[in-house]
């Protein structure tokens, strides 16, 4: 009998009979990929749970404080995970390869195994590659188990055999199920692979990371549904030749993901980075025109980052326009603000910004460094060294309040800069701290007037 076999979508898990060239659900072009589901009587067997976890429960009546975390052993990573790895918990770790998920994962290994028992399961090298690349990184611990398999019915198997309370999986593309009559990678392995690992971590109260592959348009390879079945969705970002990664959360259902956490590679491994702010702003320029320090915020944390554009004549009639670490389209309608706010007029020049240390920057608060820094590389005057502004721009030339402007006060002195340029708004109830002048400016042509002027 001939077996059936369905399509499905990677980027949403819409399923459909045959093939289709667009999703109806989610829009995406060949996103189709064939699979054979698995047949009810081929399902193994599923232990049951206990009637009192399935039994309805008044919210009054249930308790929150019972828990229970897990220490990684990295404060940075706690700090992403809201504190810990909940025990039982599902946390998936994207990032693209080579950034260092593995090398991450094994030093978490190290950490925890000295109180903890930790399976490190790898598809993708052997049990020697492990033992090498851990004696580079340190980690030697008794209750360390590694084990070099791709099937998961032996991975169970195995957890169920040594009782862990963290197991990784490198990766989750990988591995396959037994029953799936699919290649590994392919959306019904994938799939069928994490409903079964993630009923592991359910019932047996396991902790599982598993490692995802980020493809080259930024996001996890294999069936988007896979992020709707982790409790937590970390982002390993960064440039492989840049030594600095950051750790961010964008799903956390046991946390806040405004978090991050950063890291700088280097021979013996991943270091934590407890102040952001000075190691972004180390080997930065000193009269140099084109440059401007940022106080941005990643949840809790102000960082100072530093934003630098240059501004040069256009060679073709079309104006060249290239931007790393900010938005595209943000910066663009910045320097139309410019043109018709302030008068600077960028239409025949090639603009160029960059956002040093690798660091990526969404937040509104990051528009009026920016702005200085083009009107800076335009005018080819240099900004005060001393100076560190933060504040959003409207289009009416406007600068408009910003969230948790004292702790970007206090984080701006801290480093030990002495002047910081603010929307006039966000200096209301200020209490500046000693050795630090505030300059609140309402407009955008007054900050450039103010900060350029001779």
């Amino acid at each position: 009998m001939k077996s059936k076999t369905v399509f499905c979508c990677s980027e949403c898990g819409y399923e459909s009979p045959k093939w289709m060239g667009k999703c109806p659900h989610c829009g995406t072009w060949n996103s189709f990929a064939e699979f054979t589901p698995v047949e009810p009587e081929k399902q193994p067997a599923r232990p049951s749970l206990k009637r009192s976890d399935t039994q309805p429960e008044r919210i009054t009546e249930i308790d929150i404080h019972d828990e229970e975390r897990l220490s990684t052993g990295m404060e940075e990573l706690d700090r992403v995970l809201g504190g810990g790895a909940v025990l039982g918990s599902f946390v998936l770790v994207g990032g693209e390869p080579g950034v260092g998920k593995s090398t991450l994962l094994l030093q978490i290994c190290g950490s925890m195994s000295r109180e903890h028992t930790v399976l490190y399961v790898s598809g993708e090298e052997s049990a020697r590659q492990l033992k090498l690349r851990a004696n580079r990184l340190g980690v030697n611990e008794p209750n360390l188990y590694m084990y070099a398999q791709t099937r998961v019915e032996d991975i169970v198997e195995a957890i169920d055999k040594i009782s862990p309370e963290l197991v990784i999986i490198d990766s989750i593309q990988t591995v396959f199920c037994g029953n799936v009559d699919s290649a590994p990678g392919s959306v019904g392995q994938i799939r069928e692979s994490a409903q079964t690992l993630m009923r592991c971590a359910k019932e047996r109260g396991v902790t599982i990371f598993l490692v995802g592959h980020v493809t080259k348009e930024g996001t996890l390879a294999g069936p988007k549904m896979l992020e709707h079945m982790v409790d937590c969705v970390v982002y390993f970002e960064g440039e492989r030749h840049l030594s600095y990664r950051i750790l961010r959360a964008v799903k956390n259902r046991y946390g806040s993901t405004d978090e991050i956490g950063v890291f700088e590679m280097r021979d013996s491994g991943l270091c934590q980075v407890p102040n952001p702010s000075e190691a972004l702003l180390s080997g930065r320029p000193r009269g140099s025109s084109g440059s401007c320090i940022s106080c941005i915020m990643e949840g809790s944390r102000p960082i100072l980052a530093e934003i630098q554009s240059i501004v040069t004549t256009a060679t073709f009639s079309a104006p060249r326009r290239m931007v790393v670490g900010f938005d595209y389209n943000r910066a663009m309608l910045l320097m139309a603000v410019l043109e018709k706010r302030a008068g600077l007029m960028l239409s025949g020049c090639d603009s160029y910004m960059n956002v040093t240390g690798g660091l990526r920057i969404a937040e509104p608060a990051a528009d009026l460094p920016a702005i200085l820094s083009i009107a800076s590389g335009m005018r080819d005057r240099a900004i005060d060294e001393e100076l560190v502004c933060f504040g959003e721009v409207g289009l009416t030339g406007e600068l408009r309040a910003v969230n948790s402007a004292q702790q970007r006060i206090n984080e701006i002195r801290r480093i030990g800069f002495k002047k910081c340029m603010l929307p006039f708004a966000s200096a209301k109830g200020i209490v500046v701290p000693d050795g630090l002048e505030l300059y609140p400016v309402r407009t955008v042509a007054e900050a450039i007037e103010l900060c350029l002027a001779r």
